[in-house]
């Protein structure tokens, strides 16, 4: 019987965690889409010109702010502590964290904007984007003032994705970025033709409103939720958050200092390569976010409720379930976007003021950052895992050894391309690329001793399979997009996904990966009903 009730534990949090990642995946395509939409519209609006450099480089700043205090670090302790205070039914409990952990958020997070908003021009100068021309540099100042509006606004629109996920919602946190999109999309279509780039930055403002409005409606239905006007400080769990953060903060810190050197060292390339390295990494995160961010959100509250029940058994099977998962879906979205970045980069991108040499700046940059997806997909999921083991400590010296690593190869990596008579951005690229692989394959190693292994032999069939199936895409949009020379980009770009989309869906079958049979299964049982 006792089996039974494990077998049935697991069972219900496996299928719990693959509602909520089908949920999120389904909001972040929509997500996808409407910020593919939004680029689409910034780089016809402005290409690669010193303008939207200037913008990529103030919105940096409130990122940063967003990310340190309110976004992954505050999530990564939030999130286990509030959801064991829920598992263990102290729910006043759990909203007396969690309303301190607002005030402390909204505190911090206004005091720092007010800060940087003073001296904003230093910041610029000194730190952001040195290498800019005076005339840019005050244009960026200019920028990030408006910009850091955005910061107080993400910070408690962040706490309550927290909330919100604990609760097992995911929908409305999911569309989130959607509505912060569709502001930016108001900006460029109503605000630039009368302000021109201070209407984009004014349209990021309306969307982090939006981004946190439309997850209200989520907390009002929230069962016994209470506001408690204090900081919390004598609070316990509280201060138990804040010592987890303070090893995620410092993980974080160095991930941003590393994005920051990327927007220094830009700063000082041929005009237009700091756009072209941002265009390309978004494109590059667009598959990451289905595939992985998607998953890993609803892993963790799966994961902590697990460990909160001492089901660490349970937690392996389920990690490396999730794992297989991410190998199948991320190693052929890399490949397909190598073999077609110029193709997709000129479809999507390639009007107005965005010309064939941006196209060319954004395609390099996407075939460094592309051999990196599976990396940054698999340190999604398994930093989660650590969070759920209460364990900030070990992802956090990792990333800031694997993000160390990066720095200093932005700063070499660039010059070498130069030497090589390649263009120096896809240094900066292939430099993020080199890091994250490389903490992938050293959290993979240090999370099999708390969850005693990973259940090897399952994750190894998963690789196999999906390495024979990627290679035979590969050879399918190699040969088929070939046919199509003398097409039109977008004939390229489509017939090769749909190409290489169809033989890896066969490749799939024919090898009778277990995933996919549990897919059509699903699908078979909905079409019943």
């Amino acid at each position: 019987m006792e089996v039974n009730g494990t077998e049935g534990l697991e069972s219900t949090a496996n299928r719990q965690m693959a509602r909520g990642a089908a949920v999120v995946m389904g909001a972040f395509v929509l997500s996808n889409l409407v910020g593919l939409v939004r680029q689409i519209l910034i780089t016809r609006a402005f290409g690669t010109s010193a303008e939207i450099d200037a913008f990529y480089a103030a919105e940096k700043l409130p990122n940063i702010l967003f990310t340190l205090v309110a976004g992954g670090a505050l999530a990564s302790a939030f999130i286990p502590n509030f959801t064991t205070l829920l598992e263990q039914g102290d729910r006043k409990g759990a909203w007396r964290l969690a309303s301190g952990i607002l005030n402390l958020v909204t505190l911090a997070l206004t005091l720092i904007s007010v800060l940087g908003a003073i001296g904003a021009e230093w910041v610029v100068a000194s730190i952001l984007a040195p290498n800019f021309p005076i005339e840019q540099q005050l244009m960026t100042a200019e920028l990030l003032r408006i910009l850091l509006l955005t910061t107080v606004i993400f910070g408690a629109s962040g706490l309550l994705m927290g909330i919100l996920n604990a609760h097992q919602k995911f929908l409305m946190p999911a569309l989130a970025p959607t509505m912060y999109w569709l502001g930016m999309i108001g900006g460029v279509l109503f605000l630039v033709p009368r302000w021109g780039i201070h209407g984009l930055a004014w349209g990021g403002v309306v969307g982090a409103g939006l981004h946190l409005l439309v997850q209200v409606p989520g907390l009002i239905r929230t069962p016994e939720r209470a506001y408690t006007a204090t900081l919390g400080l004598r609070n316990e769990v509280v201060r138990k958050v804040g010592r987890l953060m303070g090893p995620r903060l410092l993980g974080v810190a160095v991930v941003q200092v590393n994005f920051l050197v990327n927007v220094i060292v830009a700063s000082g390339l041929p005009n237009g390569s700091l756009t072209a390295i941002t265009v390309a990494f978004q494109v590059m995160t667009m598959p990451q976010v289905v595939i992985a961010q998607a998953i890993a959100i609803a892993a963790l509250p799966t994961f902590s409720a697990q460990v909160a029940g001492g089901r660490l058994g349970e937690m392996r099977r389920s990690l490396a379930g999730t794992l297989r998962s991410i190998g199948l879906l991320a190693l052929p979205a890399s490949a397909g976007l190598i073999l077609l970045r110029t193709p997709i980069t000129a479809m999507l991108f390639e009007r107005g003021e965005f010309d064939a040499g941006s196209t060319e700046m954004v395609a390099w940059a996407l075939l460094w950052y592309s051999l990196g997806l599976v990396g940054h997909s698999v340190v999604e999921i398994v930093s989660r895992a650590f969070y759920a083991l209460h364990n900030t400590k070990t992802p956090v010296a990792v990333g800031a050894g694997a993000m160390s690593l990066n720095v200093v190869l932005s700063f070499t990596l660039p010059g070498w391309f130069a030497s090589m008579g390649w263009m120096p951005l896809g240094g900066l690229a292939l430099a993020n690329t080199l890091a994250t692989t490389l903490e992938m394959f050293i959290l993979a190693a240090l999370i099999r001793k708390p969850l005693s292994g990973l259940e090897g032999r399952s994750l190894g069939a998963g690789a196999v399979q999906a390495g024979l199936g990627t290679a035979a895409m590969g050879a399918a949009v190699v040969f088929g997009v070939g046919s199509m020379i003398n097409s039109p980009t977008w004939v390229q770009a489509v017939g090769g996904i749909a190409i290489g989309g169809m033989v890896y869906g066969v490749m799939m079958l024919a090898m009778r990966v277990p995933e996919v049979k549990a897919l059509i299964e699903y699908g078979r049982k909905r079409l019943g009903r």
